[in-house]
């Protein structure tokens, strides 16, 4: 098994920066996922998010948890759970309008911080993405463009926490699933593993990694990309020892952006197009109902729904 891809940012701008894009290009196009080191965020900054996340778990979330555990049996369970999650979420919404003052129970510093966290984040994503249309040949701001819809992007954050499980072959920490949106960034952490990528017919885990940042590939950057890039099935082990934090940012297109395969792209390799053009909100509501299933039959049905457009205009009016 080749070795999970790790990009040094620094790179970028030395001599190995060539090397450096064919690091991106390789994970992009056969593994879904990288691993960001020295990508300009602050270590001593990402301390200080990790400890007011746990802080934060351990004062407001810890005990609903706990809770909801045991008022549904789960600590004693003997046959395989399959339509719930070992973990302990809340989401901040950024993009285009932030919710983050109306969050109940978030400490002022808590707040400023996941703030200032996420705007760094949303210029790291945009920076990626312009690397991204340099090694796929788009022209800069390509894919920026693609995801903005008439009000921006949409950007926000999951912040889950993984408590130790004591039946973790019998509970996953998350199911399966691919990424619905544009380009996820995860800040996980660095001494509780769990999460696995599935590459080939092998679950490979993501290595745990102090200050780095986790970059994988979503659903709509598959399809603008027309398959050159896929997002790939993922998930999280529980584990019986150790919480696990996990924050993940989803930088996606705006709600009413329209998404289909980069022309350049269909053009550069003489094929058809293999996806289909929707609106993201439309796929959205899709895929919140099947998200543990396969993304496939969710490319296929807007693929019909286009063809049958196509067919008989004034019916799908």
């Amino acid at each position: 098994m080749a070795t999970f891809p790790v990009v040094n940012m620094e790179n970028l701008s030395g001599e190995a920066r060539a090397a450096t894009m064919e690091i991106i290009k390789d994970a992009c196009e056969n593994w879904g996922f990288f691993e960001l080191v020295n990508h300009g965020i602050a270590p001593e900054f990402l301390d200080t998010v990790e400890r007011l996340t746990k802080e934060h778990y351990r004062r407001s979330m810890e005990q609903r948890f706990k809770e909801m555990v045991a008022s549904k049996g789960l600590d004693s369970v003997q046959s395989e759970i399959t339509d719930l999650d070992w973990e302990s979420t809340f989401f901040l919404r950024h993009l285009p309008v932030s919710n983050i003052s109306e969050i109940p129970d978030l400490e002022d510093e808590y707040r400023k911080v996941m703030k200032e966290f996420a705007a760094q984040l949303e210029r790291l994503a945009e920076y990626l993405l312009d690397l991204l249309c340099e090694n796929l040949g788009l022209e800069k701001g390509y894919l920026k463009k693609a995801f903005y819809g008439s009000k921006g992007p949409t950007f926000g954050t999951k912040v889950s926490n993984y408590p130790p499980c004591p039946k973790p072959d019998l509970i996953k920490g998350l199911r399966a699933h691919t990424d619905a949106g544009g380009i996820i960034l995860l800040f996980q952490d660095d001494k509780v593993s769990g999460l696995q990528l599935l590459k080939g017919d092998e679950w490979v885990d993501v290595p745990p990694m102090r200050h780095s940042i986790v970059i994988n590939i979503g659903d709509q950057l598959e399809v603008i990309t027309n398959g050159r890039y896929k997002s790939v099935l993922h998930r999280v082990v529980a584990q019986t020892d150790g919480n696990r934090m996990s924050i993940a940012s989803f930088y996606n297109p705006g709600s009413d952006a329209v998404i289909y395969p980069a022309p350049a792209l269909v053009e550069k390799e003489e094929s058809k197009d293999l996806y289909p053009k929707f609106v993201f909100e439309d796929y959205m509501k899709l895929y919140l109902g099947v998200k543990f299933e396969a993304k496939e039959p969710r490319f296929e049905a807007f693929k019909n729904m286009e063809n049958a457009a196509k067919l008989d205009p004034i019916a799908t009016a």
